[in-house]
């Protein structure tokens, strides 16, 4: 048995993709899935802000990506929005302040649907989860789950929409973030009846430290996939 630990890349069939929008852009990606088996739900992963750093490789999804598709036999979908460039590549475009990436939401969307991809739920952190609030309340889409959420340039017209579209919501919210705490977030999100705020002692909004991923990634399986939860800390070569 191998502790798994924040470079472990366990194994998964790993494909590098690209998304087209409906407004002409290329959008570079990598989808994961389980090496042996198919998977049993889906993950799109929306990135933290690009103009602060943000984009695919961003910690705690590639982490997701590197882990999920062997311990919870999740498929992972991960790209770069709009402008913003990784070690894969930069997408086409320019960044849309959260706007134009409408299209790149919808594109991700489309492609796991005509995949076939099952139960499709968007993992949004930070800036990300502001585009899965406004542009991810889909009829594909089976819930969303939010990393420290900024709700900024989503608001109460968005969670008004979520509230009624009834698709589950989980927001985990950092003790220490810097925009919006536990206690805040209870209040915002109290306009969704069926969402739920976990407050993670300790964390701060970058989820810094295995730890805190640790938590992330659990209480995303939890919600997905709670027949693989909890994940285990080892595993057998």
């Amino acid at each position: 048995m191998t502790e798994i630990t924040a470079s472990t890349i366990l194994p998964a069939r790993r494909e590098d993709i690209t998304l087209r929008t409906s407004d002409g852009l290329s959008l570079v990606g990598e989808l994961a899935q389980p090496l042996l088996r198919p998977p049993v739900a889906t993950l799109i992963c929306l990135h933290p802000l690009p103009t602060h750093g943000g984009m695919m490789d961003s910690h705690v999804l590639r982490k997701a990506a590197y882990r999920l598709p062997a311990l919870a036999d999740l498929a992972v979908l991960r790209f770069n929005t709009r402008g913003t460039s990784s070690e894969r590549g930069r997408s086409d475009g320019e960044f849309g302040d959260g706007v134009a990436e409408r299209h790149d939401v919808a594109a991700a969307i489309g492609f796991c649907a005509d995949l076939d991809l099952p139960r499709l739920w968007l993992l949004g952190w930070s800036f990300g989860t502001e585009l899965a609030l406004r542009w991810g309340n889909d009829p594909d889409i089976e819930g969303a789950i939010l990393l420290s959420p900024p709700l900024r340039r989503a608001g109460d017209a968005e969670l008004a929409a979520w509230a009624q579209s009834g698709r589950p919501l989980l927001a985990l919210v950092p003790e220490h973030d810097d925009y919006l705490q536990p206690a805040q977030a209870r209040e915002r999100f109290a306009a969704v009846p069926q969402a739920e705020v976990i407050g993670v002692p300790g964390a701060k909004h970058l989820w810094v430290g295995e730890r805190y991923v640790r938590i992330a990634l659990n209480e995303i399986v939890r919600r997905v996939n709670p027949a693989a939860w909890p994940l285990p800390e080892e595993w057998e070569n």
